[in-house]
């Protein structure tokens, strides 16, 4: 789970990341699509810890993992388009990032009537994510961990619940469109304001939009609480006013939180206000 900030980032610098538009890369499972997708792409920070002004070789290979990060699974081609590089110079950063253990191969079933040897499939390690800024959250979890000591389970459902009011009220500000996709989309700005690296993915021959969240701030939180993400869930149903199915999180060990949201509307059912 997560939230978005948006500036001029695959979901690291503090003035958040940049909506680029590309080919769709399909979620876990889905049939891919020809229609244009929104990814986040992280701005890089001027200065590491240690004081050291990246070179435009890091910089590009930042920009290459947190493509990774927000729209994987996605292929060595895809990248080097949206990023302009030649093949050998996107070779090299995959190269590295594999090296480096902040990238692997994504395996899955192998699309059905897709013919000759399907092109190689990237996704971010745990390690990549625990690299990234994750709004403190061992005092978070040591925090829930005493509100259940103390009072119960049922604290933590309460606090979750207590949570997500606070971003309805801010989402709803931001959500104004009256159709279905264009709502998931703003609810997307809205995620990558907060830091969740979302993007929007369509379904091949299916009227359902794939909500993605390549990043959350608060993983490692949400892995001891899935109260957290159930939550989260039950949020994006109310604001975008239709039931959404959740397939899998990061937290439960996915490599991208998605969420199905259908976008034709029940027979019957009103425009929200």
């Amino acid at each position: 789970m997560a939230t978005i900030s948006e500036s001029s980032s695959n979901t690291g610098a503090s003035a958040g990341p940049t909506r680029v538009a590309q080919q769709p890369t399909g979620a876990p499972g889905a049939p891919r699509n020809e229609k244009p997708q929104h990814h986040v792409v992280a701005q890089t920070t001027q200065f590491d810890q240690a004081g050291h002004t990246p070179t435009d070789e890091e910089t590009t290979r930042e920009r290459v993992l947190q493509l990774i990060i927000s729209d994987g699974p996605i292929n060595a081609a895809k990248l080097a388009d949206i990023l302009k590089l030649t093949p050998a110079g996107i070779r090299r950063h995959i190269s590295h990032l594999e090296d480096s253990g902040q990238i692997e191969v994504y395996t899955d079933r192998p699309e059905k009537g897709v013919r000759g040897r399907p092109s190689r499939q990237y996704v971010a390690t745990t390690r990549a994510h625990e690299e990234l800024p994750s709004a403190y959250s061992g005092i978070a979890a040591e925090a829930l961990a005493f509100l259940v000591e103390k009072i119960g389970e049922g604290a933590v459902e309460e606090f979750a619940a207590h949570r997500f009011a606070h971003f309805e009220e801010k989402y709803a500000q931001a959500i104004t469109a009256t159709d279905p996709q264009g709502r998931v989309e703003q609810l997307a700005q809205a995620l990558n304001a907060e830091g969740f690296a979302a993007s929007v993915r369509p379904v091949a021959g299916v009227p359902m939009l794939q909500l993605c969240q390549g990043h959350c701030p608060v993983q490692d939180v949400a892995a001891q609480f899935p109260q957290l993400c159930e939550a989260e869930a039950k949020l994006f149903s109310k604001i975008l006013g239709t039931h959404t199915q959740r397939l899998v999180t990061l937290a439960g060990g996915g490599h991208v939180c998605t969420t199905n949201v259908p976008v034709n509307r029940p027979q019957g059912q009103q425009d929200r206000p």
